[in-house]
């Protein structure tokens, strides 16, 4: 795994050994960093379940303003404090080891520009993630979250949370589907 492009490219990042954390694959990051490339520069990221931290600091290789970067898992977080190390980014990133209500309850208000979700799939997280960002106001009505799951059922039953939300792309990779959203414009 490493730093596909930018100021950082070809850094090559450490990650977790086993099953605990389950990296982006090489050719989805690069698909959804496709996707974002004009809506990067000097935006603010955050990543709620950042594993190795790699869509963060990717992004800011690419030219985002700041990442947080929050796991729960403490030996995920010692990883993404050594790759933030390794790219020479801790100006611009700030890891979190704590779940991501937590870190919504505790910071809610900042407001971000793009949002990455990457949850164990089978958890269920992506509704109470995706509606506690809303009831939070951490998100602008211009922001974008990459949802990354197995499914296109992202809001599960939830239909009401579903109707805050607008598609702006479905892709399918292999297993992997990503989905980005933005909230839906009041009429």
């Amino acid at each position: 795994m490493r730093i596909i492009t930018g100021r950082a490219k070809g850094i090559r990042l450490d990650t977790l050994a086993g099953e605990a954390t389950r990296p982006t694959a090489e050719r989805v990051k690069e698909a959804v960093f496709s996707m974002l490339q004009f809506d990067l520069e000097g935006r603010r990221v955050l990543d709620l379940f950042a594993g190795s931290g790699q869509m963060g600091l990717e992004a800011i290789s690419r030219g985002a303003r700041e990442a947080v970067l929050v796991d729960k898992n403490r030996d995920a977080i010692s990883i993404v404090k050594k790759n933030i190390a390794k790219t020479k980014f801790s100006e611009e990133c700030r890891p979190y080891c704590m779940d991501y209500s937590e870190y919504i309850r505790r910071f809610g208000g900042e407001k971000f520009d793009i949002v990455f979700l990457d949850p164990p799939y089978a958890a269920g997280l992506y509704a109470p993630a995706l509606s506690a960002l809303l009831n939070a106001q951490m998100l602008k009505e211009t922001s974008l979250i990459v949802c990354e799951s197995d499914s296109t059922a992202i809001f599960g039953k939830d239909e009401a949370l579903a109707s805050k939300f607008s598609e702006v792309k479905v892709s399918r990779y292999s297993k992997t589907v990503i989905t980005i959203l933005t909230p839906a414009k009041e009429v």
